[in-house]
């Protein structure tokens, strides 16, 4: 099913959830903390309806099988200064594939080309190797400020394809 906004990379198809389906993923959503999270992206969208975008949960759906949906991204707003915020989560039996490195990449070089954007950035806990790694090989490097869950980065519009 084609839908208004989709991201089409060599594995994935990436693409925002409407509130109806943002209100499923909440219900079927077991973890408490990303229950809340994800409340607060569809409260995000409702409030600002316009930048919709930039709230919504995007799907990660396999290409060569769009029934199975492998993780999830976000922006976490459009802040004043033109700055999103990426965070993103994976199932764990597709970690190590190059997936989530491959779905930052395509969201933020889309972002940036989005009216309005003039950086994006994304925070990590310190003890998540696998994620800064992600945001390492997507372009993004250390800032020297720390968020509420770690370290921030900041892309800088290049990309690291070494392992």
């Amino acid at each position: 099913m084609a839908r208004e906004r989709e991201i089409i990379t060599d594995r994935l198809i990436l693409y925002p959830l409407s509130d109806s389906e943002i209100e499923e993923v909440i219900a079927a959503e077991p973890d408490e903390g990303m229950k809340q999270a994800y409340s607060e992206m569809l409260a995000g969208c409702r409030q600002h309806p316009k930048q919709r975008i930039w709230h919504s949960v995007w799907n990660m759906q396999l290409k060569d099988n769009a029934t199975i949906t492998v993780g999830d991204l976000s922006f976490k707003g459009l802040n004043s200064n033109g700055m999103v915020e990426i965070g993103y989560g994976i199932k764990q039996e597709y970690e190590g594939q190059g997936l989530m490195t491959e779905a930052v990449l395509a969201m933020v070089l889309w972002a940036s080309a989005q009216p309005g954007v003039s950086s994006i950035e994304a925070e990590t806990d310190p003890g998540n190797l696998a994620s800064q790694r992600v945001l390492e090989k997507a372009g993004f490097v250390l800032n020297g400020q720390l968020g509420e869950e770690g370290p921030r980065y900041e892309w800088k519009g290049t990309i690291n394809s070494q392992n």
